[in-house]
């Protein structure tokens, strides 16, 4: 439902971007567009943030297996 409402909201808009002319409606219409990839950028390096926060560090896995082998070395021993 949202995407249909979407597409008529975006068609809309064009129509009402080529009726103001091309200076203004170019204007507007890549102010939207630049807007929009901002906006894109801004979440994905807020994703990208939080996933850093929540998935451990690469290197972590080589520290535990270390770990492990260290002591089962001396378990054996």
């Amino acid at each position: 439902m949202y995407l249909l409402l979407s597409i008529v909201l975006a068609a809309i808009l064009g129509f009402l971007l080529l009726m103001m002319g091309p200076l203004v409606g170019g204007i507007l219409a890549f102010g939207i567009i630049l807007g929009c990839i901002f906006r894109g950028l801004y979440l994905l390096s807020n994703i990208q943030r939080k996933l850093s926060i929540l998935v451990p560090d690469k290197e972590r896995h080589k520290e535990v297996k270390e770990r492990y082998r260290n002591e089962k070395n001396e378990f054996t021993s």
